[in-house]
């Protein structure tokens, strides 16, 4: 298999597992009226406080639709937002402690809807499946930066 061969196949099943992944991640979520992004959030919350700038840009998001995404999840008594212990002025988002249980439901939920997938393993195909992940996943990729668009009639 020639280099490029194999990166094609590894690009190839990265974006059919993330389908897989989506999928199960989307009909969990709207079990519990959440988006995927909503989701996202949660699970990122899980074992950090971010700044919520920092917070909005991993996500891709303007201040507005991420102030609206807090505000209803401040609502259901999930998150809350708090001052940074480094930086007065900066908001931080912070998760609940019913914030965490729900996080936790639905990882075992998400573990339960996985389980014939990763079940097709033995244990040390997970262990090595995981440990193959880990430079892919770490650290995350941010967002990439919008290309700005020319306004019409400017180049």
């Amino acid at each position: 298999m020639a280099p490029d061969d194999s990166t094609d196949a590894l690009v190839d099943g990265l974006v059919r597992s993330a389908f897989q992944i989506m999928g199960v991640l989307t009909r969990i979520g709207a079990e519990h009226d959440l988006s995927l992004t909503q989701l996202r959030v949660l699970g990122i919350l899980r074992d950090r406080s971010p700044r919520m700038s920092d917070l909005a840009a991993f996500l891709g998001l303007d201040k507005s639709t991420m102030s609206g995404l807090i505000a209803r999840a401040e609502r259901r008594g999930l998150l809350t937002r708090g001052t940074s212990p480094e930086d007065k002025r900066a908001v931080v988002v912070l998760i609940t402690d019913e914030g965490r249980d729900l996080v936790q439901r639905l990882y075992e939920e998400g573990k339960a809807l996985l389980a014939p997938a990763t079940g097709r393993l033995d244990p040390e195909q997970r262990e090595q499946l995981a440990q193959l992940l880990e430079p892919l996943l770490s650290p995350p990729l941010s967002a990439p930066a919008r290309p700005e668009r020319p306004v019409r009639g400017m180049p």
